[in-house]
């Protein structure tokens, strides 16, 4: 998720000057340059969205009950509080990336119960 802008250069300035007698080229912007050496990674298998007028709190956790009604609480491991124009900026990419992923690799089944063999309407259903 990156947005990029170019102001136009200013007056006397050189950039965006090629010389040669072609058409003026507007320069590319620098790439985005990301530093993720702090960056702590982990999994959830849970997510749960909650949210004021102003902001949008996503919690992810591990249920360690994934196939059934949890036994006991989930432990909430990463809480990401955001703005609504960020959220739909996360909801535009995300939704962008799943396109792409099931193009390539097929549709991703979110029902449990149609993935699981001789579940209704799953790989040994059918």
């Amino acid at each position: 998720m990156s947005s990029f802008s170019h102001h136009p250069p200013k007056e006397g300035s050189s950039e965006g000057d090629w010389g040669g007698d072609g058409p003026a080229r507007q320069p590319t912007p620098p790439p985005l340059q990301v530093d993720d050496s702090r960056t702590a990674t982990s999994y959830a298998n849970f997510c749960r969205i909650t949210g004021t007028p102003e902001e949008v709190f996503i919690d992810f956790g591990i249920n360690p009950q994934p196939f059934g009604p949890p036994t006991g609480p989930i432990m909430i491991g990463q809480r990401i509080v955001m703005n609504y124009y960020t959220a739909k900026r996360l909801l535009q990419v995300l939704h962008l990336t799943i396109q792409r992923h099931e193009a390539t690799f097929g549709v991703l089944e979110t029902d449990v119960q149609k993935r699981v063999r001789g579940g209704p309407g799953g790989p040994a259903g059918t």
